[in-house]
């Protein structure tokens, strides 16, 4: 399993992304968005905390590339699953279609994680 550890203050940069007085749906987290947080909340120059959050990527994309796991407390574990092949039915015509094996990634949030989210629902 991959480890990634993140420093406390560059975690709550991360996390501290919020959106300004919109809905959640109306908004995409990007790269610049945590590069810009980053920026304010540790200091850093906007070049090394956009290579910072750039470098943070690249090392979860490569681990999980590998098939390591990547594991964020408090936020969730990414890993990827080998799905086999199998045979499914089109259900329009009942035509059998192979279905040849992959590899997907998945995401398991963490119990605080789904937490934070469902107490946003109620507000």
């Amino acid at each position: 399993m991959q480890s990634i550890n993140i420093d406390r203050e560059i975690a709550h940069a991360l996390c501290s992304c919020k959106t300004k007085g919109t809905v959640m749906s109306d908004k995409t987290l990007t790269r610049m968005d945590l590069s810009e947080a980053v920026f304010r909340e540790v200091g850093l120059s906007r070049n090394e905390s956009a290579q910072l959050v750039e470098s943070m990527l690249e090392h979860m994309s490569d681990a999980l590339v590998s098939g390591e796991q990547v594991k964020i407390s408090s936020f969730g574990t990414f890993s990827v699953r080998d799905k086999s092949a199998r045979i499914r039915r089109n259900p329009k015509t009942g035509e059998e279609v192979p279905i040849e094996p992959r590899r997907v990634l998945t995401f398991r949030p963490s119990h605080l994680m789904k937490d934070r989210v469902a107490a946003g629902n109620r507000k």
